[in-house]
């Protein structure tokens, strides 16, 4: 310990600006030990700072200029990264509505009877409601404002319209394509959960449907207990017909 501190009051300048490059060196290197962000951007930071007093004690005014630049930017990258941990995390814990897609959608107008898209159709697109009604021909039901349609086809293996959508009457419906999906998605985490969280929500709902009703259908088959089974077959198929969505 004693030799310790006798080298270290024996340094002189040139001495401390060696060892400030090393550790700052040193820094440099652990960032590429990282396999998470933020403690990536933490020790970048860190070494921002150690390179600057490297810079500073060696006069070197090409390094101080750099690590001068990179510091703030790190510090604002690593602040944004937090801000969107902090979105994931609400995303994950809130209760999702589909008004939160709104902001990312475009508004289109169309008249009545327009075809949204036909069933077979590729899936391209996922649809809002604003105003008025869209009617799913195939069975024959009218969506109010605010119904979300269209997610499932796009996130299907085929990418194929299960069902058809025609305007009943003129409409207000908010749109957005596959591509901006796609890339919202990549680009921000919590949309990407949003996204997850209203297909896992629609699809709970849906199988909840289905079951209420084949309960009921099975309800009215109690009163014909030996009724041909493909015909029982053939009415299970037109129950999950009836509440799928398109």
């Amino acid at each position: 310990m004693t030799d310790l501190i006798e080298f270290i009051t024996e340094l002189d300048r040139a001495g401390w600006v060696q060892i400030a490059g090393y550790f700052a060196s040193g820094l440099v290197f652990l960032t590429f030990c990282m396999s998470t962000l933020i403690p990536l951007r933490l020790i970048a930071i860190a070494s921002n700072i150690a390179f600057i007093v490297y810079a500073l004690l060696g006069n070197l005014v090409p390094i101080l200029l750099l690590h001068g630049a990179l510091l703030p930017l790190n510090v604002l990258r690593t602040i944004q990264q937090l801000i969107m941990f902090r979105r994931v995390r609400a995303a994950f814990r809130d209760r999702v509505e589909v008004d939160a897609l709104v902001p990312f959608m475009r508004l289109k107008k169309f008249k009545q009877g327009t075809v949204l898209f036909r069933k077979s159709d590729r899936a391209n697109q996922i649809f809002l409601l604003n105003k008025g009604q869209v009617l799913i021909p195939e069975i024959g039901k009218l969506l109010p404002p605010g119904t979300l349609f269209g997610e499932i086809g796009l996130f299907t293996p085929d990418h194929t319209r299960t069902a058809s959508a025609v305007c009943h009457g003129d409409c207000e419906v908010y749109v957005i394509g596959e591509d901006d999906l796609v890339q919202l998605c990549l680009n921000d985490r919590a949309f990407g959960l949003l996204i997850t969280k209203l297909i896992a929500g629609r699809m709970t709902e849906n199988q909840g449907r289905l079951e209420a009703a084949m309960a009921a259908e099975m309800l009215g088959d109690l009163d014909q207990p030996f009724e041909d089974i493909s015909r029982r077959r053939a009415k299970g198929a037109r129950l999950r017909e009836k509440v799928r969505q398109p």
